[in-house]
């Protein structure tokens, strides 16, 4: 054997040593990671626990004055559990959340509402109360129900709408001045279709997917999701 196969295996063997060094360290860091995540599971476990027993008053110092109006996407299925709904509205309402909106694609909360609204006191339909009924007492809140169509139909009907209303200018002076849309014009129009609703100041999610599950994308364009 001579040098130059000497150091062939020499560094054949070092860059083994090599590999399975840094496999070993990859390990390492994957399983210390793992580990942050499960303790930091564990941890916020531990907390929602003594939160909700009352032995831990994290939320005391909530403002939530500035969280003026909420939506709550929930997946279909989940849609179903209406007992658990009405206790996280109960929870809303103990809080001091005042406007809620209820969000699910395929509207069965939309079609439960009158079982929801009998099981909460001091509860009533968004559209009810009116816009200028916002000062509520603590224990009071109102509630909106959505679905899949008030998102992608509503547009089209807007849209229909503003084009109808177009065609009907088409032979007047004002021709001109309508030929462009604005975003109030759509707000208008969504109004007139009965779709137009207050922009969420917090969207939360309860679903596996991370996405708004078609929520109306016109209202979120400022609105936190969690």
């Amino acid at each position: 054997m001579d040098f130059r196969d000497t150091m062939q295996k020499v560094y054949s063997w070092a860059c083994q040593i090599g590999n399975l060094g840094l496999w070993i360290i990859w390990l390492l860091i994957h399983f210390a990671v793992d580990l942050w995540y499960f303790a930091l599971h564990i941890a916020c476990a531990i907390e929602s626990y003594l939160i909700s027993s009352g032995i831990l008053k994290r939320y005391k110092a909530l403002d939530i004055d500035k969280l003026r109006y909420l939506a709550i996407v929930i997946e279909s299925e989940e849609a179903y559990h209406i007992p658990a709904v009405i206790q996280l509205l109960q929870w809303l309402v103990d809080i001091g959340v005042k406007h809620v909106c209820l969000y699910d694609a395929e509207g069965i909360l939309k079609k439960s509402k009158e079982s929801i609204l009998g099981k909460l006191n001091n509860a009533t339909l968004f559209e009810e109360a009116g816009e200028s009924n916002l000062l509520l007492d603590h224990k009071h809140i109102t509630l909106e129900f959505a679905s899949f169509p008030d998102g992608k139909e509503a547009v089209a009907k807007a849209a229909n709408l503003l084009f109808m209303k177009y065609v009907k200018l088409g032979g007047s002076g004002k021709i001109q001045e309508e030929k462009i849309f604005t975003e109030a014009h759509m707000s208008e129009a969504l109004r007139a279709v009965g779709c137009k609703g207050p922009e969420p100041d917090l969207l939360l999610v309860y679903g596996p997917v991370r996405c708004h599950l078609g929520f109306p994308a016109w209202r979120i364009r400022y609105t936190e999701i969690v």
